[in-house]
């Protein structure tokens, strides 16, 4: 009779699946024992597998090299990270290490830059597209940047007050792009997002302010949906009037030559994820070849800009099962060390659904349980779906902890929970390791950050604490 974990995960998925497996009773994820973590830092803890960032960029590279190679693209193209995924350190020398460039959304971001080219990781050289409103301090931020001597500073424009602001920071021409107001889902709750110039727009916007402004030399057009590249007939229906609005401006520009098709792709989110993010890329490809042949244009060189894709799944958390509580006949609440609410804020705000497995006891008897967090909050929860609506787990031993992984976890979580700051209910910022691969690709391990101490917290409470 198969009653146990084990066997409730291998009748209802694949497994094991390529990063995640399970041994002697235990889980791993990517080669690491992750018992073992926790026998060396605790819980609750949270890691950054630093490898798994360069993997996904060259997987991006190879698609669409291939799709390229395939229909025999004349244009080039760009990756793009988006420094709002993961502003850390170690984030930004991993990604750069790689052939990649930044997408900027902030004042802030340019100090970014700046710093990271003067550890000598990003080279006057590479590109810069600066996305996001831009007021006065941001613009004068993408001003310094021109005059220091970057030399692919790509502004994109997201309304015609930021010609203003631009122009007075700007010493001389830099190439802009314009970013498209997609239309937003049906069931979204607005029609139109509030990003960008809308398409029937654009062409008279480069008229009246870019065509004749010696400030300015259109390059780009950016396209980007809110719910990211799907395959889906709302993605294919906007993209084609994004090509449409492309191949209409290209006509009066002959200066534009890029296409920017945004981000977004789909971070894995179950054992059961399944996307085909190779077929996706070629058909993107195809259409912007076929729909430029058409109108008779030149293909545009194409970036993109991916942020969760590339850092999301390289994090994790993991988390210990203090005790149960049976709330009545059917619930069973497993308490963790921690809160979803400020450790895992998207699970919180927007129903995020993570990879959720345990760590030990695969081979003992599961029940069905609910997830809590130890803030006094009643929203502090996680209901997963991943079993249809319902969470299983091995059965609650006093005598035994269960420990509990979340995978895939790497982007915004820490820049949303504010990192290092205060959290609800004073709940501390978890410690944070860093995992690494040596020449002999041996695991290593570095603590980047211990975990937040009552001290920290109250001093930026305004408390007085003694050293």
């Amino acid at each position: 009779m198969k009653i146990k974990y084990q066997d409730l995960i291998e009748q209802t998925f694949d497994w094991p699946q390529y990063e995640l497996n399970n041994s002697n009773d235990q889980l791993h994820f990517h080669g690491i024992p992750l018992m073992d973590l926790v026998k060396k830092y605790g819980s609750p803890l949270k890691f950054t597998y630093l490898p798994k960032i360069g993997e996904n960029i060259n997987k991006v590279h190879g698609w669409f090299n291939r799709a390229m190679k395939k229909y025999n693209y004349p244009g080039k193209y760009y990756y793009c990270y988006v420094t709002k995924s993961s502003h850390f350190k170690y984030i930004l020398n991993e990604v750069l290490s790689f052939d990649t460039h930044l997408e900027t959304s902030s004042a802030f971001d340019i100090d970014l830059v700046k710093a990271m080219h003067a550890e000598g990781k990003f080279e006057k050289d590479r590109i810069v597209i600066c996305n996001g409103f831009k007021d006065t301090n941001y613009a004068q931020g993408i001003g310094s940047l021109i005059d220091e001597g970057f030399t692919n500073v790509i502004p994109v424009i997201d309304n015609e007050h930021e010609i203003a602001h631009l122009a007075k920071s700007l010493n001389s021409c830099v190439d802009v792009g314009i970013r498209i107001a997609s239309e937003e889902e049906p069931k979204f709750e607005f029609y139109t997002s509030r990003l960008g110039i809308r398409y029937k727009d654009i062409p008279r916007f480069y008229q009246e302010h870019i065509e004749n402004n010696p400030n300015y030399r259109m390059k780009m057009l950016h396209f980007f949906v809110n719910t990211g590249i799907k395959d889906s007939a709302y993605y294919w229906n906007e993209l084609h009037k994004c090509l449409s609005v492309y191949c209409e401006l290209k006509k009066l520009c002959p200066t534009l030559d890029s296409l920017n098709i945004g981000g977004g792709f789909p971070v894995k989110n179950s054992l059961a994820f399944d996307f085909d993010y190779e077929y996706i890329i070629d058909e993107i490809m195809l259409q912007i070849q076929t729909t430029c042949e058409e109108e008779g244009v030149e293909p545009p060189h194409i970036y993109s800009e991916f942020g969760s894709f590339t850092v999301g799944e390289s994090g994790g958390a993991i988390y210990r099962v203090m005790t149960q509580k049976k709330q009545n006949d059917r619930e069973k609440w497993n308490l963790i060390d921690s809160s979803f609410m400020t450790t895992l804020p998207d699970a919180w705000a927007i129903n995020k659904r993570f990879i959720m497995l345990p760590l030990n006891r695969w081979d003992q008897t599961y029940e069905r349980v609910f997830l809590g967090g130890m803030t006094c909050d009643s929203d502090d929860y996680y209901n997963s779906e991943q079993h249809v609506n319902a969470i299983y787990l091995p059965d609650f031993d006093k005598d035994e902890p269960l420990y509990l992984g979340f995978f895939n976890t790497g982007a915004y979580q820490e820049s949303i929970s504010g990192y290092g700051g205060i959290h609800h209910c004073l709940i501390p910022q978890p410690k944070h390791i860093l995992i690494d691969r040596n020449d002999e690709n041996e695991l290593t391990y570095e603590m980047f950050r211990a975990e937040q101490k009552p001290e920290d917290m109250l001093k930026i409470l305004g408390y007085n604490v003694k050293e």
